[in-house]
Formats: C-alpha cells, structure tokens, sequence
C-alpha cells in the first residue's frame, strides 16, 4: 500500500478511536451509537446536496461545449485517460486563480474553475489542474471526506453536551468522572479531531497531485499550475473559508498559527514533489 493511503487509513482509525473512545468514556456502547445516529442525520442533507449549496455559494455557472470549448476539450481528453464520466463543467466569476471539484460520486460530480485561473493559466498548466481535480473524483476523496466529516460532527456534538454536563458534575464518585475530566475531555477531543481532519486533507492533496502526474506521465505541467498559483495574489472575494478544503490552493489567506490547521499542505512542497517525480 502507498504511503500516502496508508496514512489516510490510519488516520480514519484515530478519529474513529477518537469518537469510540469518548462514547465510552461519557456512555458507553449507546453512547457511540447515539453520537453515530445523529452524525448521520446532519451529514446526510450535505451529502446529498452539497455541490448544489458550494455552487450556489460561489455563484459558478455550468457552461455547454460551445461556451467553454478549451475547457470541454481538456476535460474530455482527461476523462478518457482516467476512465470516468465527464463530469459538469462551471465557471466560478472570480478574478482569484483556483479551482474544486464536488459532488457525490464518479457519475454525479462537478468541476468548476474561477475566471482567474482561466485567464491566467496556458492550456497545459490547465490542463494539470484539471487532472489534480479529477484525481479527488476517481479516488473517492469527497466520500472519504464525509466519512471524516461525520465522525468529526459527532465528535463535536458529544463534546458539547459533555461540557454542560461538566458544571453539573461534582466530585469524582464511585464509577463516575470528575466534572474536570469531563470538561478537559470535551475540550481536548475536538481539537484532536480537527487536527486529524486538517492532516487527512493534506494527505489526499498530496495523493492527487501524484495520481495527476501519473495520468498526465509528468509532474511538470502541475508543478508549473501551482507555482503560477503561488506567484498569484488576487485574493477570493467569494465564499469563506468553510469551503478552502474543496480547492486545489487556500483561496484565503492565513497566518501565524492558522498555518498549522491549513487543509493544504505548502505549494512549494508539492511543487518540489511533483518535479522530483519519475514517472
């Protein structure tokens, strides 16, 4: 198994020990289901709709081959190579370089791309960027990133209510906790879980940039893409940063500490990889 899977995988273990750990710690097996049951319920309108609310949100517009034939060409050459179904294409209107994929599976999935790195970008350094995309699509990233999603969620919720349960917890009795420990707990999960979550989406990024490589046999028209992204500083004036995971580069800025918590890992990082390639 490659490195980078096998690192998703036992990341997916942690968050899931994380959830099963603390639904023990609060109640026990009906805990953890509780905790599952209600995850599920909040994550199930997103799964379903969430490439319509991300559209929506930064206003893109599917285009038809006549409007965007550069774009339909690029994507129809792509999808032959990855063995997928062409997914819809759209335009986000905004001057900021970047690009994401969405969507619910290989036959219901979106790839929409900002006027900015339309503009911005020749056709191979498009054409790279359009495989980093369809490389989330064939691997499942965006079912894996609801997997994490809900767990996270659940996680999240069981932590909130333990923190109410904190004040009304007294002195540690017989088979109980502490109201300190629960309320150190309910802080410390979260936390634990967002940092998993942040390093499982720096793993995919990295896992797609290397399944673009290899479905274009080289690193180099990516490498160019991301160090043209690094170089642009136009910044997004659409959206919030709810959604930078969804994007082939942080369209937000962030600083000092917020750094730590990016869900993309460095551009000159990538860009070193994927020119240190051989395919």
């Amino acid at each position: 198994m490659p490195m980078n899977y096998l690192k998703t995988t036992i990341l997916l273990s942690l968050i899931s020990g994380i959830l099963l750990g603390i639904g023990y710690f609060f109640g026990g097996t009906l805990g953890v289901t509780i905790a599952l049951i209600l995850a599920l319920g909040f994550n199930f309108f997103s799964y379903w709709y969430s490439d319509k609310i991300v559209l929506a949100i930064y206003h893109a517009k599917e285009v038809s081959q006549k409007e965007s034939p550069r774009l339909h060409k690029i994507m129809d050459e792509l999808c032959k190579e990855y063995s997928l179904p062409k997914p819809r294409i759209c335009i986000v209107p905004d001057k900021n370089a970047n690009a994401f994929a969405t969507g619910r599976g290989k036959k219901h999935s979106v790839v929409a791309f900002t006027r900015g790195i339309i503009d911005l970008m020749n056709d191979s350094e498009l054409k790279g960027v359009a495989a980093h995309e369809l490389a989330h699509i064939k691997n499942k990233d965006i079912l894996i990133a609801s997997i994490v999603a809900m767990i996270a969620t659940a996680i999240s919720y069981v932590a909130f209510i333990a923190r109410f349960a904190a004040f009304s917890v007294g002195s540690e009795e017989e088979g109980g906790h502490s109201g300190l420990e629960i309320l150190v707990l309910s802080l410390l999960a979260p936390i634990l879980a967002l940092l998993i979550q942040t390093m499982i989406s720096r793993t995919r990024e990295y896992i797609a940039d290397e399944t673009a490589a290899k479905t274009m046999k080289s690193g180099l028209p990516l490498a160019n893409a991301l160090q043209r992204l690094k170089d642009d500083q136009t910044e997004m004036i659409l959206g919030n940063s709810s959604s930078a995971h969804l994007f082939i580069k942080n369209p937000f800025k962030g600083e000092g500490l917020l750094t730590l918590l990016s869900t993309h890992p460095p551009l000159d990082e990538r860009i070193q990889r994927l020119k240190s390639m051989i395919i």
